[in-house]
């Protein structure tokens, strides 16, 4: 990390490291974010981008009170979510007009600039609304997207967010909200990120948010890569999978998070919580910020979790690791 930036954040009036814990669900009522001349009125968010993580978080929106417009390039999630309280827009531009944040949520950067720029979502956002940008962009999109606000659009604050969580999580509210941006919007949008999430980090300035979310991604990749190479070591040793997982349950190297990989690893269970092949593009992200050859086993895993996804595996969970090892074994 270049000298400049480091001194930024150090001298960011954010405390990193601010953690805000969310009331339980059903005990809270919506934040109502102060107004100029003293008026106070619900939140209005608009969610753009409805899939495995975008749909549940707006699901938690409308369950907890706030006004919530959806959109999503294929149709069908938004009337979904239209038949459960939320407005549907007919385009990115339509649902953020009036809105007092807007949230992005879909699978890569080029898809967060084409809604914003080619679909007009940052021209039409109000003055003085916030972005929150929650989609995993990496480090040098999320700088990008700041020049390009400043630039463009430099009424619109930028919160640059991204969650620690799967499908799992996101459908129960139970997100981690890495958030970084200005300190003063942050009563603005803790009606948003208490509704989607358990708690939230404020971590200093726009660019800390991502810079944590690829740490946190690339500790999730290995500890997947070392539970699916354990479960595959016992197949080539010749152990029972459910022998493995019963001698594994309780034991103290394996996290919350694993146990529930572990127990759908046993049971050939690879629906998608986290594809692969985003685990894969989050790697390549955390990569990119670094030279060549300074983490070998990061690169490493990468060459391996690419051979996977080159053979058809990338649509299931990242856990499905554990099948193209087996698959190799006893090759």
């Amino acid at each position: 990390m270049p000298a400049a930036h480091r001194d930024s954040i150090r001298s960011s009036a954010v405390p990193v490291g601010s953690v805000r814990d969310r009331v339980p669900p059903g005990s809270r009522t919506p934040r109502l974010p102060g107004r100029r001349g003293g008026e106070r009125r619900m939140t209005r968010v608009a969610v753009l981008g409805l899939g495995g993580m975008g749909a549940p978080m707006a699901a938690n929106l409308v369950r907890a009170g706030l006004t919530t417009v959806v959109w999503n390039r294929h149709p069908e999630p938004a009337r979904a979510l239209g038949d459960r309280g939320a407005e549907v827009a007919a385009d990115a531009a339509e649902a953020v007009r009036g809105a007092d944040v807007a949230v992005t949520m879909v699978t890569d950067a080029a898809a967060v600039r084409a809604i914003a720029v080619d679909q007009g979502m940052l021209a039409a956002l109000p003055e003085g609304a916030v972005w929150a940008q929650m989609s995993t962009i990496g480090v040098t999109e999320t700088a990008r997207l700041a020049e390009l606000v400043g630039a463009e659009r430099p009424g619109v604050t930028l919160v640059d967010a991204p969650v620690a969580g799967s499908r799992g999580p996101a459908e129960q509210g139970r997100l981690v909200v890495l958030a970084s941006g200005p300190e003063q919007v942050r009563d603005r949008v803790a009606p948003v990120f208490d509704a989607v999430g358990q708690r939230t980090v404020w971590v200093g300035p726009v660019g800390a948010g991502s810079r944590l979310k690829l740490v946190n991604n690339l500790l999730l990749a290995f500890v997947n890569e070392g539970l699916a190479a354990a479960v595959a070591f016992g197949d080539a040793l010749g152990l029972d999978r459910g022998t493995v997982r019963e001698a594994l349950r309780g034991s103290p190297l394996v996290s919350p998070w694993a146990a529930e990989k572990l127990e759908r690893i046993a049971g050939d269970d690879y629906t998608a919580q986290y594809s692969l092949a985003l685990a894969l593009k989050d790697v390549d992200l955390a990569l990119r910020e670094v030279p060549t050859g300074r983490f070998p086993a990061a690169e490493a895993l990468a060459g391996e979790w690419r051979h996977a996804v080159e053979q058809g595996l990338g649509g299931e969970d990242l856990t499905v690791v554990t099948r193209a090892l087996a698959r190799d074994m006893t090759d």
